[in-house]
């Protein structure tokens, strides 16, 4: 059976590769992905809609991993999110049009894993600085369509 680390690193390569149905599968039936900044939990099959939202926005996306910190059952990762805003990107509050404008923000995601499956992946990213380095951050409600 993989360890921990390498059931959150196989998460984050099927994330980086699109593979829907692979980063669902690493879930248990009762997991959920929150995105905390956003403010939305996804469940069941919608899990994978937060792969599809990040790779339809950023063509180019891909997570700089850093600092792994595991305890039991419980895994930490400090990461950059980075990537090219060449799409539009759906989030709970509206879309934001395409901007073309690179971000390379800071996350810290929070993992909690039963039996080889991830039961709560808590997503806390720096909504800030990518909302900053969209260049939308400073009229947030003319960059909703």
């Amino acid at each position: 059976m993989p360890t921990n680390e390498e059931i959150i690193r196989e998460l984050y390569r099927t994330a980086e590769v699109k593979d829907v149905a692979a980063f669902v599968a690493l879930f248990a039936d009762d997991g959920y992905f929150w995105d905390v900044s956003a403010g939305k939990k996804y469940y069941g099959a919608e899990i994978g809609d937060t792969v599809e939202i990040y790779g339809a926005a950023f063509h180019d996306m891909h997570r700089e991993l850093g600092n792994f910190y595991i305890t039991g059952n419980r895994v930490i990762v400090e990461l950059t999110l980075n990537g090219t805003q060449s799409g539009p990107l759906a989030l709970p509050a509206g879309t934001i049009a395409p901007t073309g404008k690179e971000m390379h923000a800071p996350c810290c995601d929070l993992f909690h894993l039963e039996n080889g499956k991830v039961k709560s992946f808590h997503c806390y990213s720096a909504a800030t600085i990518i909302l900053g380095q969209l260049g939308v951050l400073g009229n947030l409600a003319a960059s909703f369509q």
